[in-house]
């Protein structure tokens, strides 16, 4: 009986090195190839203003790239031949990134706001969150109003139904009732939805942000610098409206924390009843 031999054989020794190389893995390039890094035979070209100069070798489109000072770069890889184009690369990079912040800029994100209230809570308190929903709506954002019962409380889900209906009442030209009241647990809650979408609400921002900046600049050609301070505000306010919007969400959360914090004693309740 033979004894058993180790295996030595090249492939599987360079197996573990190949299983490592694999599991590193790398950052996988979205740039198109330019110039040198092109590495096929022949390209069908397009011309620097699109028009079509047709099937050339590699060399030759090379060539004509350096007498127009412009770049060779391929924009699909995928055709065949591969169709490249006459441009200036820096240029054409610099111009998609600013597409890029404008489309980033414009875009509208639906966010579920939420505000919080006791089914006991006072009138002052009542206009503040009333308002921070109106801000919302306005805004085109929706709103979920969740009522918080503690103690006996539970017993008396009708309070906390009248005051939902109360705030959508109060708020019927901003928003609807997306979603009825209901009960969850120790909660009760409704969605209100906006009438105006997001974009809207984000382009009304903006004009009317312009129209006040218009206006201070038309009061006034030698610009101080209370100015050139609003200037400032407006731009910021034009460029990132939603950083704004992030302060009164913080208040809006400390309302809400100091809900939570509150206890209800039962015993004044009942000797109340």
């Amino acid at each position: 009986m033979k004894p058993c031999v180790a295996v030595t054989s090249p492939l599987f020794t360079r197996l573990p090195s190949a299983a490592a190389r694999c599991n590193r893995g790398g950052s996988i390039s979205t740039e198109p190839r330019i110039n040198d890094r092109i590495r096929v035979p022949e390209v069908r070209l397009v011309g620097p203003s699109g028009e079509q100069v047709g099937i050339v070798p590699l060399a030759k489109a090379l060539e004509l790239a350096q007498e127009y000072d412009l770049d060779l770069v391929e924009v699909a890889a995928t055709a065949r031949p591969p169709v490249c184009k006459l441009m200036d690369y820096g240029k054409f990079k610099y111009e998609s990134a600013m597409k890029a912040r404008e489309a980033r800029k414009n875009q509208a994100h639906t966010v579920i706001k939420e505000m919080k209230l006791r089914p006991k809570i006072d009138p002052h308190d009542y206009d503040t969150k009333k308002g921070h929903v109106v801000r919302f709506l306005k805004q085109g954002d929706k709103v979920k109003i969740t009522i918080m019962f503690r103690g006996r409380e539970q017993s008396r889900p009708e309070l906390g139904f009248r005051l939902l209906q109360r705030l959508a009442s109060d708020v019927e030209e901003l928003g609807f009732i997306e979603s009825n009241p209901k009960q969850d647990g120790r909660n009760m809650i409704m969605v209100l939805g906006p009438h105006k979408k997001k974009t809207e609400a984000m382009a009304e921002a903006r004009e009317a942000a312009a129209i006040r900046k218009a206006e201070r600049q038309g009061r006034t050609d030698d610009a101080d610098e209370t100015d050139v301070d609003d200037a400032l505000l407006d731009d910021a306010e034009l460029d990132e409206a939603d950083s704004v919007d992030d302060v009164a969400d913080d208040v809006a959360d400390v309302d809400d924390a100091v809900d939570d914090g509150d206890n209800v004693d039962d015993a004044p309740e009942a000797a109340a009843s």
